[in-house]
């Protein structure tokens, strides 16, 4: 509570508030060297190159880049550059952990879909187990642009709590219970969202489930040497070239 803006919980009027507490300003410097920063205080639980068109956070067991991101075949992410590959990032964020995302790196959002699902147990013992279940759950992926090539951020709903919000757009309305759902609602925004590292970007309803999916050099330094992260740590240094 001692990094929390609001630093006494009884001031909280409900879990919602508590949950999506702002930050003092100081408590999590953004790292200003080249890459990508963490959106999320979390857990990461994958990182690494995607081949094939398979994310694979555990040995053997991967799911679907094509499902996952609704692309409408293995080609629709062009790359910038033939030295350049796709990365995949899994961070969790427990329900204790601040519920608030940011931006991970200098980058602007085109458009988002939003997938309407299930709303499983997002725990690392559980996608370990079965990593389907990130593409069986309710989501939204935001799609764009950084220096490097094709970004995207997906926010992924957790157990029974599908509730994502995302400050800069006010059309998104998740976790609500319709009698028909359209397998995905796609939305492209009238001009181009930038965003810069560590910006704010939206808050779950309780713990859940961020995924980078990005283009960037294949030499790319990984900085994490554990799992546990905070929001705005670096996470993988893109060197110049």
């Amino acid at each position: 509570m001692s990094e929390a803006l609001e630093s006494d919980y009884k001031n909280y009027k409900n879990f919602r508030e508590f949950f999506s507490r702002k930050l003092k300003p100081d408590s999590r410097p953004i790292s200003q060297e080249p890459g990508v920063v963490s959106p999320a205080d979390g857990l990461i639980l994958h990182f690494g190159p995607i081949q094939n068109g398979r994310v694979e956070p555990v040995k053997g067991l991967s799911y679907s880049l094509r499902s996952f991101l609704g692309l409408s075949d293995d080609n629709s992410i062009s790359y910038d550059h033939e030295k350049n590959q796709l990365y995949g990032c899994i961070i969790y964020l427990a329900p204790g952990d601040y519920h608030r995302f940011h931006s991970p790196a200098n980058w602007f959002v085109t458009h988002r879909k939003h997938f309407p699902g299930r709303l499983l147990s997002v725990k690392p013992s559980f996608i370990k187990r079965q990593p389907k279940i990130l593409h069986i759950n309710e989501r939204v992926s935001y799609f764009g642009r950084w220096q490097h090539g094709f970004f995207s951020m997906t926010a992924v709903g957790a157990t029974n709590v599908g509730s994502i919000k995302v400050y800069f757009d006010e059309n998104l309305r998740t976790n609500e219970r319709l009698l028909w759902k359209p397998d995905c609602y796609e939305h492209r925004f009238q001009s181009n969202i930038e965003l810069r590292a560590g910006q704010d970007f939206g808050e779950f309803n309780f713990g859940s489930t961020i995924v980078l999916i990005f283009e960037a050099p294949k030499v790319v330094s990984e900085l994490v040497n554990q799992e546990k992260v905070k929001f705005g740590q670096l996470l993988f240094q893109v060197p110049s070239f």
